[in-house]
């Protein structure tokens, strides 16, 4: 059985970010197994929205890309939304981190079995992954692992 796996937006920015070529050569590598379905991917619309702040060439780039693999989206809705909420509720992200929060809560909602990111700061640390655990438990979710795309590659 394949793993579902949610991709937020750093993950897809860092396959054009020569600026990080370390992060750059995992994402790349990353990517080649999702091309070969190694994973079933989940992708919301949160992605897609920060995606388009993205400048040419890369937002086109980054669509060429998506286009290249198989992928599920989850919409926004009052499921997502409320559970993003939690995440600020109980002190585990701020206001200002709402886009994170429904990268998370897109991910629970969807039965993800990961989420990847490189955002270190909001997501791959541990006050992030406590707080969501026991969110998730609590809530009916999956027990939901994050890392970095360089662990699963």
């Amino acid at each position: 059985m394949k793993r579902r796996i949610y991709l937020d937006t750093s993950v897809i920015s860092h396959l054009e970010e020569p600026r990080e070529p370390a992060k750059m050569a995992d994402t790349l590598e990353l990517w080649k197994l999702l091309e070969n379905g190694m994973y079933e991917v989940v992708l919301s619309d949160v992605v897609f929205d920060e995606l388009k702040k993205c400048e040419e060439p890369k937002k086109g780039l980054l669509a060429d890309y998506l286009d290249n693999i198989s992928y599920e989206v989850v919409p926004a809705n009052k499921e997502t939304v409320t559970l993003a909420e939690k995440f600020i509720d109980f002190g585990i992200l701020k206001e200002k981190d709402f886009n994170d929060c429904r990268h998370i809560a897109a991910a629970l909602v969807s039965n993800c079995d990961i989420i990847v990111s490189w955002n270190f700061h909001h997501m791959v640390n541990i006050k992030t992954i406590e707080g969501v655990r026991k969110i998730a438990t609590t809530g009916g979710f999956v027990d939901i692992m994050i890392y970095a795309p360089s662990s699963l590659i």
